[in-house]
Formats: C-alpha cells, structure tokens, sequence
C-alpha cells in the first residue's frame, strides 16, 4: 500500500510531468480559441515545466524542501504566457506547502492543491472561470473531499485526474468562446496532462502517447519546434562562497558505505554542487559551502585528506563583476517585438533592449528580468506589446535587479507610441503617466490568416481565410490581403484619425504595401499614411491609427 511518497518519487513525478506536457504540447497548442497562428498555450507551460524539472534535475538533494525550492523557482524563470505564468503560481502554492512535510501524504497533497490554487487565484487581477483556474478548484475540492477517509497515493491523483477532467469538459459552457469555438479549455488540459505524468511514475506507466477527446475542430499542427534554453550564470548572485575539492584516503577501518551516504547528506544540508563518488579505497569530494572547516571536520571522520583546495568564490566573483560594472543612468527602455523591422524601429527610437518574442514565443519571466538587467538604469519600462507577456512581464519584478515598471501595452503600435511619450528629462511619475496616456490614443488592427475551419464573431472561417482583426474581435475576412487590409482600415476609421501607418510582415513585398498605402491615402486624403518594414512573421500587417 503506498500511502506516501519521498523526495525521489516527488522528483521522478516532475521530470515525468514536464516529458508528458512537452510529448502533447502540440495537441494544447491546438486547442487556442481563437483561429489564428499563434496558438501557443501547450508551448508556454511546456516551457515552463521544463525550466522547473531542469532545476529540480540539477537540484543535488533529495530533502523535500530543497525539491520544491527548484521546482518553484525553476518554474518562475522560465514562466511564459498567461498560462505558463499562472502554472508556475500554482506550482509556487503547492510547493510551499509540500517543502515543510517530512514526507508526502494525501492529506499533504490535498493542502498544497489549496494552496496552489489560492496563489493562482490571486496571480490574476480578473480570474476567468471556465479556464486552468477553473480545473485546479475542482482539482483541489477533490482531494480535500477523498482525504477525509485515508487513501492510497495512486488512488488519490486518479481521482484528482478525474474531477479535472469532468471540470474540463463543462469549460466551453462556462465561456462561450470555447463553446463556439468546439473546444475546452487549453490551459486546463495542459494542466491535467501534467497531472498524468505524475500519475503515471506512481503506477509505472511509461507511455507518452495519450488520447484525448477534447472536441476540437480541426486538427492543427504546431509551428513550434522550440527547445528551452537556460543560463544560470548569474554574476550578482552566489550563495556559497568556497569551492572545496579533495580526496579521502586510508579511510577508517570503521567506516562503511553508510557512513559514506551520511556524509554525502550532511554536505547537501550545508551546500550545493555535493559531489561525494567512490568507496572504501578512496573517495572523491567536491562542494560548494560557505563552512569549509565543517566540511573539512566530517571528512576526517572518515579517513586522511590529500589534496587539498580550497577556492574563494566570493573573491573571484567580486572581481567578475568589478569588469562589469557601470554607472547607472536614470532611465532605461526594453521593447519585446518579433521581426528585424520592428526592432530596428524601437532601437532607432533609443530603446536599450529589445526581447524577440511575440505572438509565436512570448519571452518568460526570468527573459523579461535578464533583458532588464543588462540595461545600465536604476528604473527600467518595459513594453510587452502583448497581452499574454503582460502577466510574464510583471512576474519579473521579483527576479529583476532593477525597479521595473510595466506599462501595459498590449501590441507593437500602442508600444511604439508609449516609446514615443518618453521623456528623459521627465521625472518618473509623469512618464509613467505620459506613456499610459499615449497608449489610449492608438488604434490597431492585425491582418492574418485562419488556421482552421471554425465559427467565430459572426464570421463562417475556413483553414486559410484572410482576416483582419481589432482588439476585441475578428471584423473583416476575405481571400485577398489587400481587401481585407483595407476593409480594417474603414472600420477602426473615424473623424478623430488624423494619422496611419502600416507595418508589413516578413511576407509581404514592399510594393504590394506601398499600392495598399496609395488605395488607402486616395480614400482618406486628410490622413497621412504611411508604410515601415516590420519583418513580423504571421501577421501580413500591423496597422496603427491615430
């Protein structure tokens, strides 16, 4: 009967649920309302999770607090999208509650589903029902409800697994949009496929190939072939100051492998990086600690020390980042964008770092923080010109060295005018206040195309539609780029536009712009209009009015 689990299962269980959620990313990519290339749910908390199992794979012990510690902070690095970032909150509750417990019960896990989804909760300023928040209640009423009487661990994530996925399927009644659309919630069954991952190492199931049936559609492949990349070399940041390397030799005629195992887990509980390999005839030890005379202490319990060396990182650290170090300025400018033309555009207007990402990749929390750490500011905005980067943006306030302020731009044109309402001379409050303004006077439309066959705002789609989309809804569709760029044109146009610009995606032909921009400026003479080379992939055009 296995009425609990250890460290090592817990480990065993992340790694797995991260392989699953990446092995089926695709599948949650596909279930994205609305219709067009930028269905990225299953991308963003499939990188997520691997951020997270990629710190708890490195993490050196198997204690529960030090688990959870990586699992929680790996999952806040690498937090992409509204749905990565609300992941990794219900990661931070569940391990908080998990890192005090000895070991793992159901009672445990019933708690810290409470808790992961009372942070999740609380992560989002207008929680929509009929989404991943949705699923974690039901999942977390579920395993309060079954720990009332005592329960077997795999008993009790099959349970779990199926109040969530019975929570899933009334999704698409809870939000019309997913009703319309023929679909459920995509970040809830990122979540519960997780879930199975774990599942799976507690009754031994290797498979990766799960069934789904989640209504969709049209099936959709993904564009993404994306692999995470982590970088943890953080110069402004190290815990343990010493490196200590040696050798035990001639061990005790008393010592045993035990002994050798104790020693090993005391090392973890003063360090990292515990590197303890060999036997009886000689042991080779490597840590990092800031007790170097502990570590030296334990050691000739067990036998004599040769080769001693002791390294003082703290020292080479300070000089590391003495070469680095700048004078910072007041204020400094970071622009997420995707496509060479819109970032020339933000550089040209004194923006010290532009991110890539947008709507194929959205940059993760600890991204945004390193972007804003390599500008030379004390106060540093940042522009997500995407509302599902808006969430990420404003988790990288924790990781950051330098005071964020996020302004909420939620796409390339409304980033470009706020960049513009930027005054150096100003003080913060009033940028602050300037660039919000700004962001209100902008209107914007987005031509692309269906990427599948569906009923949505009024619109009958079919898979390769042209459409031209505003803020809230799709208004315009047709089988030409260039009827539907204008057909958007008239209906964002009103008396108060007295400007419009076109910013043509990587592939449109500049005199396919420049013949849109001619038929446009000959219907509305009193507006100036103009055309810039964005490069974006996805979208033919971003078009600005103001």
């Amino acid at each position: 009967m296995q009425k609990t689990i250890n460290g090592a299962t817990l480990r065993k269980m992340i790694l797995n649920g991260a392989k699953l959620l990446d092995s089926n990313k695709e599948h949650v990519d596909s279930l994205n309302v609305f219709p067009v290339p930028d269905g990225d749910t299953g991308t963003n908390m499939s990188l997520t999770m691997l951020s997270a199992a990629k710190e708890v794979s490195d993490c050196p012990s198997n204690n529960l607090d030090a688990l959870c510690d990586a699992f929680s902070k790996g999952a806040l690095r690498g937090a992409r999208g509204n749905s990565g970032v609300i992941t990794s909150q219900i990661i931070k509750g569940f391990s908080s509650v998990v890192a005090q417990a000895q070991e793992i019960t159901a009672k445990t896990l019933a708690k810290a589903f409470a808790a992961g989804t009372e942070v999740a909760y609380k992560a989002v300023t207008k929680p929509k029902e009929g989404t991943i928040l949705t699923v974690i209640r039901a999942i977390s009423e579920q395993a309060k409800s079954i720990t009332k009487k005592s329960i077997e661990i795999p008993e009790f994530f099959r349970r779990i697994i199926e109040a969530g996925e019975e929570t899933l399927k009334q999704t698409p009644e809870m939000l019309p949009v997913l009703k319309t659309a023929g679909v459920v919630d995509a970040g809830g069954r990122g979540l519960l496929i997780i879930l199975q991952g774990f599942y799976h190492v507690l009754v031994g199931q290797e498979d990766t190939n799960i069934a789904f049936d989640d209504r969709i559609n049209a099936s959709s492949s993904s564009p993404y072939d994306e692999q995470a990349h982590f970088d943890y070399n953080d110069l402004a940041e190290i815990e343990y100051g010493y490196c200590t390397e040696f050798f035990i030799i001639h061990l005790k005629k008393k010592t045993t492998e035990a002994d050798i195992d104790r020693f090993r887990e005391h090392l973890m509980e003063i360090g990292d990086c515990v590197l303890v390999i060999g036997d009886l005839n000689m042991v080779k030890v490597h840590v990092h600690s800031n007790e170097p005379g502990t570590v030296l202490t334990y050691a000739l319990e067990l036998g004599e020390l040769d080769r001693l060396k002791i390294e003082n990182m703290l020292e080479q650290n300070r000089a590391l980042i003495g070469k680095k170090k700048e004078d910072l300025k007041p204020y400094g400018l970071v622009s997420v964008c995707a496509g060479e033309g819109l970032t020339n555009i933000f550089k040209d207007l004194l923006v010290d770092n532009v991110i890539e990402g947008g709507q194929t990749m959205n940059p993760s929390a600890e991204d945004i923080a390193k972007a804003c750490d390599k500008v030379a500011a004390k106060d540093v905005f940042v522009f997500p010109n995407n509302k599902n980067i808006i969430l990420a943006a404003e988790q990288a306030k924790a990781l950051s060295k330098r005071t964020l302020h996020i302004i909420p731009t939620r796409d390339i044109p409304q980033g470009l005018s706020a960049v513009l309402a930027f005054n150096p001379e100003d003080n913060l409050e009033n940028n602050e206040q300037n660039m919000k303004e700004a962001i209100g006077s902008v209107k914007t439309g987005m031509v692309t195309y269906a990427v599948r066959s569906t009923q949505v705002d009024d619109f009958e789609l079919k898979e390769g539609d042209i459409i031209g989309i505003d803020n809230k809804s799709i208004v315009a569709k047709g089988d030409k780029v260039e009827s539907v760029t204008t057909e958007l044109v008239d209906k964002l146009m009103d008396s108060s536009v007295s400007s419009i610009t076109l910013y043509f995606g990587n592939e449109v032909k500049e005199e396919e712009a420049d013949a849109i921009a001619k038929e446009i400026s000959d219907k509305y003479n009193r507006c100036d209009v103009d055309i810039h080379y964005g490069g974006q992939p996805l979208y033919y055009y971003i078009v600005s009015l103001e």
